[in-house]
């Protein structure tokens, strides 16, 4: 998985604090993809909400999955990790081509970085469910996670896959 980033966008205590659908497993599947990254030396970048738009301590990355001193963090104020940050500009110069989206609000802030991503020229992984969201009026968050991962997403602007198949890659990847 050279030239490979994981981007973990939006997981904040106040957004796990309100209970997104598959909380747990949504998590677990992070650590494990942070576990492995850090394993084989893949980038980890973490996108979180400009501090001045959540409340104290609402906005700190959720404690379960706390950046390392080394792993750069990258304040947004839109749904796109792109707009208006350095973020395309630094995945540029480490080299990166591929990025592995994982985080929380599956048909606003990962819907809009995948597609942005996309158009970029990125190659998008999203590891199956990675991404999380709420119960709305119109659907429940379980349909908004199987709709985008199987009907948006999916061999249109990234490649959903299982999170053991991202994992075997990241192992296999590591020069031995």
């Amino acid at each position: 998985m050279k030239n490979t980033a994981l981007l973990i966008m939006d997981v904040q205590n106040a957004l796990i604090e309100a209970g997104p659908y598959n909380k747990i497993g949504f998590i677990e599947n992070i650590q494990n993809l942070i576990h492995n990254a850090r394993q084989n030396n893949i980038e980890i970048i973490y996108v979180q909400p400009d501090a001045a738009l959540m409340g104290e301590g609402d906005w700190e990355i959720y404690h379960k999955i706390t950046p390392e001193p080394t792993e750069r963090v990258f304040d947004k104020i839109h749904c796109s990790a792109f707009k208006e940050t350095d973020l395309h500009c630094y995945l540029q110069d480490k080299g990166i081509k591929s990025i592995i989206l994982v985080g929380i609000s599956t048909e606003l802030c990962i819907d809009t970085t995948c597609r942005v991503a996309f158009e970029y020229g990125y190659s998008v992984i999203i590891p199956e469910s990675t991404t999380t969201t709420y119960d709305n009026e119109f659907f429940s968050g379980e349909a908004l996670v199987n709709f985008y991962e199987k009907k948006i997403w999916n061999n249109r602007f990234a490649k959903v896959i299982p999170v053991s198949e991202i994992i075997e890659q990241m192992r296999k990847s590591m020069p031995t």
